[in-house]
């Protein structure tokens, strides 16, 4: 007995030193962790249950018979963040540099069935070579059982990636189709071909940090959602991002103990708002003073940054924010921001997260390379997000909201719940002077009665009044209750109960 005792130890601690001490002092040397590293500082401490320890591959092709280590090549299991269960695999790029095989697929399709089944997120820790070469065509079969798992459990349950090191090729796409990516700055990449076939066939030169690096997906294409300066940090900020989210779709946002007074008065609210109605200031001001002890989770920090989106908790529940920042573009809605803002308000609402909508917009973005690129069609992805989302959505218009934008924005109109405005909100279909000189266009040469008019136009509709009499706003709020008061409209909401036509699914304006 003891005999078989010692030999289960002996393989255990094989398997847990992975492609041995040479690979993993290599993978220090990188500034990056091991795969278990990564899963002992994402986990509670003791609480990791892991699977497929033993499990080997089966290729015989190219001497591959000769070595099999155990686990070839990703650490799966679960454990928990503060107490609540998550699934987790972790590629191991010190063995067969973290490839993907067919028995490696088979390893995280398993948890990602039991996550979908038992309604837990799964998490991904990518640092992978791609496919694994000489299983040929049994690699791109398992890159795409991942890939039909992630969509079945798009909706159904949180679905987080990781890069921590290369993922190029094919192994892209799963990260792709998650919820939320994080990278690490200077170690993790991603591209579907490479720096030396993008030379090949374009005659580009390019490096793999300018091709597919944190900065380029961060800041110029919106694929990943935040950036971190190395393993450990990206980790803890994943573990605080969990903290927000439900465990999957049926269930509820988790509700944090909280130490700070839902009817707290903000005096500085009431002087937010510049007197000169075209200067900027800073939204995320508003944010961090409504939300629970000033805490705010961004997505997406550094693309788009004309709009704000993340999570803040209200009396201890967790509640999405989207909100326009008139420090950047004068917090016009543009492509990009368009579709950042609906895909987080799709997220929220798949799982039943609040949505809370800050406006001060001016309108779309105008140009030839905004009409060029699309933007009716990506402003219609923010307008169908904001349209068929059932969760509570409370409304605040701080200052603009100028014509089409107006409407989209969670306006009255696409089922907004609570619509509030502060005083100076200024409700219209444009500005002002744009107004007045369609109007009054046979005055034009008259500076002083253009000036007149103009004066009458703001008088009569730079102001929340006309929609407040319209019942398109349904309170005129003081800047200083605004954190009492939409604290006050979420807690009324805790019981909605809305249901969109039955449908196999939406044609969003993709």
């Amino acid at each position: 007995m003891k005999d078989i005792l010692q030999e289960l130890e002996t393989r255990r601690n094989v398997a847990r030193m992975g492609g041995g001490e040479r690979r993993i002092a290599s993978q220090h040397s990188k500034g990056k962790l091991t795969a278990r590293e990564r899963i002992d500082l994402l986990l509670d401490e003791d609480s990791f249950e892991e699977f497929d320890m033993f499990v080997a591959h089966r290729c015989t092709d190219f001497g591959m018979e000769k070595d099999r280590p155990a686990g070839d090549g990703v650490v799966t299991g679960w454990g928990t963040i503060n107490g609540r269960m998550v699934y987790v695999f972790s590629q191991d790029f010190t063995v067969f540099g973290g490839s993907l095989s067919e028995t490696h697929a088979l390893k995280i399709c398993k948890i990602m069935d039991m996550a979908m089944q038992n309604g837990a997120p799964v998490i991904g820790i990518n640092d992978s070579g791609g496919a694994r070469i000489q299983e040929g065509v049994a690699s791109l079969a398992g890159y795409a059982e991942v890939f039909q798992r992630n969509i079945m459990a798009s909706g159904v349950v949180p679905q987080i990636s990781l890069i921590m090191g290369p993922c190029a090729g094919g192994a892209v796409y799963s990260p792709a189709m998650t919820d939320f990516i994080f990278m690490v700055k200077d170690s993790s990449y991603m591209f579907v071909t490479g720096p030396d076939v993008v030379k090949t066939v374009t005659n580009e030169v390019v490096t793999a940090e300018e091709l597919g690096g944190a900065g380029t997906h961060t800041k110029k294409s919106s694929v990943a959602d935040g950036a971190f300066e190395n393993d450990v940090e990206a980790l803890a900020e994943v573990r605080r991002l969990v903290d927000f989210l439900p465990l999957n779709n049926r269930a509820k946002p988790p509700i944090r103990p909280f130490f700070d007074d839902p009817g707290r008065i903000d005096e500085s609210l009431d002087t937010l708002i510049p007197d000169n109605p075209n200067s900027p200031y800073d939204m995320k001001e508003l944010i961090t003073k409504l939300a629970d002890e000033g805490d705010f989770y961004e997505i997406q920090e550094d693309f788009a940054k004309n709009i704000v989106t993340g999570f803040v908790r209200l009396e201890g529940s967790s509640v999405g924010i989207v909100a326009n920042q008139p420090m950047v573009l004068a917090g016009c809605l543009d492509i990009d921001s368009s579709r950042k803002a609906a895909r987080f308000v799709r997220f929220c609402d798949a799982f039943e997260i609040p949505i809370l909508t800050l406006v001060d917009v001016p309108g779309f973005l105008p140009g030839t390379s905004q009409e060029y690129g699309g933007v009716i069609k990506h402003g219609a992805k923010l307008l169908f997000a904001y349209g068929e989302a059932t969760v509570p959505k409370v409304t605040v218009i701080t200052r603009k909201a100028y014509g089409g934008a107006y409407d989209v924005m969670a306006s009255k109109h696409l089922r907004g719940d609570f619509n509030y405005a502060w005083p100076t909100a200024e409700i219209a279909v444009m500005g002002a002077k744009g107004a007045t000189e369609i109007l009054y266009r046979s005055e034009l040469g008259d500076a002083e009665k253009i000036a007149e008019r103009t004066a009458d136009y703001e008088d009569r509709f730079a102001n929340p009044f006309v929609a407040a009499e319209k019942g398109f706003i349904d309170e005129v709020i003081m800047p200083h209750s605004t954190r009492k008061r939409v604290a006050r409209a979420f807690a009324s909401l805790r019981n909605k109960s809305l249901k969109n036509p039955w449908k196999k699914h939406d044609n969003i304006p993709l």
